[in-house]
């Protein structure tokens, strides 16, 4: 009689425990719009989703730094695109400037210091864009944060140099699981060619071009002395001078400076004194051929109004090099950009699709879960009556 009273008593409990635990469940469900809130809701789903979480944390980041590459990019457009169009216009103000109708008819020497004076102007700002920061992070110094890539010296108030100190490559991150892109740029390779040709010497000295290989680069002045027995060389304003000697070979006289600039020269058939600039195409960039041209139109070395214009029209060839190879750098900054366009685009889908899948495993569908919860309550109270049934069983009945 009372192991059976037991029995039943056991039974009875058992089953309102599951109609209980299953009603708890479903009203968790309800309330949190979640089907599985832990592991042991549904251990494969459960770790199906800690899956889809942890990859979606991962695409979010790289999705994150996708954007900043972005923003780099854009910003390395926008400056490249700035000096295109001063290009442009410097070269128009030079055409007008040799016609006659630039600066309300200026001529001469007044309207070569007036567009001197444009030209510093231009050359302020060229720099200081170079100098561009994105988040702390110089954009043409390779993402560098301590060190600008343009550092200038000047004179009397103007630039009058600029020295790119900045890394010789670009700077890459990784964009994507073991896919690693450059995405911070070094400015030498924006900024200035470096496809290197033979000097040309503008001038009526007698020098010519050596044999060797000279590694001065854009416009370099060739200062030309004589102390009346020899002449002197020299490519940084007497600074440095190279004594070319009265006999023996001297068509590979290597002219050099305090910064380890050479020209090599062949001095065989001079026969004059002066200055005489040396071009080297294929090497020029903004910065120094802004200050050549700044200085020319300043006429600092004294030359003749014959021989300014002359060098000044032979100056348009360095900035049609430089605009050249702004263009080019323009362009390939634009496929940079469609393709983390793409990329982006890419990883955004796969992104969702993760988002969707993870959604689809772990949201609860309410209107299954009011049914179900309904039909637990039905049989909760079906077996809260049988249990009162059966709990009301006495010695009695057994007698009878």
């Amino acid at each position: 009689m009372a192991g059976t009273l037991n029995n039943i008593y056991r039974n009875v409990n058992y089953s309102l425990d599951i109609h209980t635990r299953a009603m708890a469940k479903l009203q968790e469900q309800a309330y949190t719009g979640s089907r599985v809130n832990r592991v042991s809701d549904d251990a494969s789903a459960a770790n199906r989703i800690m899956g889809l979480n942890s990859q979606k944390r991962s695409l979010g980041n790289y999705i994150e730094i996708l954007s900043g590459a972005q923003d780099i990019q854009q910003s390395a457009s926008i400056v490249i695109e700035d000096m295109v169009s001063f290009i442009s216009d410097i070269k128009v103000n030079l055409t007008q400037m040799a016609s006659g109708t630039y600066g309300q008819g200026l001529t001469g020497q007044n309207a070569r210091e007036r567009l001197a004076t444009e030209i510093n102007s231009t050359l302020e700002y060229v720099v200081s864009s170079a100098n561009t920061k994105h988040l702390d992070q110089y954009i043409f110094a390779s993402g560098d944060p301590s060190t600008a890539p343009y550092a200038v010296q000047r004179s009397n108030g103007q630039i009058a140099s600029v020295t790119y100190q900045g890394p010789a490559s670009g700077g890459e991150v990784e964009v994507t699981p073991g896919l690693n892109t450059k995405v911070f740029y070094a400015g030498n390779n924006v900024f200035g060619s470096s496809d290197r040709s033979e000097p040309v010497f503008s001038g009526g000295t007698g020098a010519v071009v050596g044999t060797g290989t000279s590694n001065v680069t854009g416009d370099t002045w060739l200062t030309v002395t004589n102390d009346g027995t020899n002449y002197k060389l020299s490519i940084d304003d007497g600074a440095t001078e190279i004594t070319v000697p009265t006999s023996g070979d001297v068509s590979n006289i290597a002219v050099t400076d305090s910064t380890g600039g050479v020209l090599y020269v062949d001095a065989t058939n001079l026969n004059s004194t002066g200055d005489e600039m040396v071009s080297v195409s294929g090497t020029y960039d903004i910065f120094n051929a802004l200050i050549n041209l700044r200085n020319l139109l300043n006429n600092d070395r004294g030359l003749s109004e014959t021989e300014v214009i002359d060098l000044v029209s032979k100056s348009e060839i360095s900035l049609d090099e430089i605009n050249n190879h702004l263009v080019q750098q323009q362009v390939s900054i634009g496929m940079k950009m469609g393709f983390l366009d793409t990329l982006k685009d890419n990883l955004e889908n796969v992104k969702f699709n993760a988002e969707d899948e993870s959604s689809m495993l772990q949201e609860a569908d309410i209107a299954q879960i009011a049914t179900d919860l309904s039909r637990r309550e039905v049989l909760y109270q079906m077996s809260l009556s049988v249990a009162g049934r059966v709990m009301s069983v006495s010695l009695l009945d057994f007698i009878r």
